[in-house]
């Protein structure tokens, strides 16, 4: 098992349901929605600075560049590259979890 693979998903905890179409069953994840941002605690606050990525901001802060998606669900972002201008844009960083997939 490679590292990447122990890192939770944004789509891990999302129940996969399937449907029948003719001979083939279709296998899908359910719709995935944004938490609250109040209802995830902070653990820091980082200003925008030239070149900074959602991914080397989570490598930094989080410990894994993987984890971008926790920032954008910190910040209520359904578009993620939204985040990342205009400079100086102040972005929450949330505590990390990790939550067992159901």
């Amino acid at each position: 098992m490679d590292a990447l693979s122990q890192v939770p998903g944004r789509y891990d905890a999302i129940e996969v349901a399937e449907y029948q179409r003719g001979d083939t069953i279709v296998r899908y994840r359910r719709r995935r929605f944004l938490p609250s941002a109040d209802a995830l605690p902070s653990l820091a606050e980082v200003p925008l600075v030239e070149g900074d990525r959602l991914d080397l901001i989570a490598a930094r802060t989080l410990g894994n560049a993987h984890l971008w998606w926790r920032i954008a669900d910190a910040n209520e972002a359904m578009n993620p590259r939204g985040l990342t201008s205009p400079l100086g844009r102040i972005l929450r960083i949330p505590v990390p979890t990790f939550e067992e997939p159901r």
